[in-house]
């Protein structure tokens, strides 16, 4: 099942933010510490290519701290992006974002006392607004425990040498990577609606079950079964009584409380991607869509050799 939510205002949000890139000194692009990888915005990489970027790893109290320093590494590439985590819990870790962003903008041009503008992106329901409000220290900025809660722009001033244009959470119109797609439905970025609770726990389990196994029987039981994903979450389902008419375990119900307890960090410190997952699966979706692409390219070829000779046929 692949998963796409693209509502009307994001489509506006994302041809406003395309208009104002070029106004713009700096990106600061806002991913979760638990999928920085599936977070990242894909446009980002050609419409703020020339653009310095720093990249704040949000949520980082709920994140694996071995893989979310692995990933301020991996971010970390050249003088022309950085890379800094932050949690709400930990106020202190949002200190040093200001002096990050004036430094890594004056790596890139000569010093300069005119007030610079930083373009705050990122996808839905990963605290955009709650990293804005705790920048200035006062409430600016809506925020929510659900996606899609700013639904436009605002410039916040930060300091005499910064200003933030905050923009709506925005997805892209087509999550090529199907993995990318689970990953950003199990932490919320994904309104519940647009998307199958099972299927989305199923395939959260698929990466637990393999990766923190233990953190699964902590939660619920060191006799729960770990034969499979599916059976698991029934099982799940079972003991937490997620049943329906005939005491059959709703596999809805059962998917939403495990999404839910992942979303509050009653599972632990856990994150579903890594460097090396990134690469792989960037290489296997580029190698995917070539291939798509060429079929497509041949079904072309094809029609328009038999319309070729249809129009042969019809000269005779």
């Amino acid at each position: 099942m692949a998963i796409n939510w693209f509502p009307g205002h994001m489509h506006k949000a994302r041809k406003e933010m395309q208009a104002v890139l070029p106004e713009v000194d700096l990106v600061l692009e806002v991913l979760d510490a638990r999928i920085p990888f599936s977070s990242e915005n894909p446009m980002l990489a050609e419409l703020a290519k020339d653009k310095p970027r720093l990249r704040v790893l949000t949520k980082s109290d709920l994140a694996d701290v071995q893989q979310t320093h692995s990933w301020l590494q991996e971010f970390r590439v050249d003088g022309q992006q950085d890379a800094v985590a932050s949690s709400t819990r930990d106020p202190n870790s949002f200190k040093e974002i200001p002096t990050r962003l004036h430094d890594l903008f004056t790596n890139q041009a000569q010093p300069s006392y005119k007030s610079r503008i930083a373009l705050v992106v990122g996808i839905p329901n990963v605290g955009k607004s709650t990293l804005i409000n705790t920048l200035v220290g006062r409430a600016v900025a809506k925020t929510g425990n659900e996606p899609a809660i700013t639904k436009r722009q605002q410039v916040i001033k930060l300091n005499q040498r910064w200003s933030l244009r905050d923009t709506p959470g925005v997805l892209w119109p087509k999550v090529d990577n199907v993995a990318s797609g689970y990953r950003l439905a199990a932490p919320g970025a994904v309104r519940d609606t647009a998307m199958n609770s099972a299927d989305v726990a199923v395939a959260l389990l698929d990466y637990l079950l393999a990766t923190y196994p233990e953190q699964i029987l902590g939660r619920y039981g060191q006799n729960l079964t770990l034969a499979g994903s599916p059976e698991t979450l029934e099982a799940i389902g079972l003991a937490r009584g997620c049943l329906s008419a005939g005491a059959q375990v709703d596999f809805d119900r059962a998917g939403r409380l495990l999404l839910q307890e992942f979303r509050n960090g009653q599972l632990g410190r856990i994150t579903l991607e890594t460097p090396q997952m990134r690469a792989l699966e960037l290489a296997q979706t580029a190698e995917r869509l070539a291939q798509i692409a060429k079929k497509r390219e041949l079904r072309r070829i094809e029609k328009a050799k038999i319309r070729g000779k249809k129009n042969h046929r019809g000269k005779r």
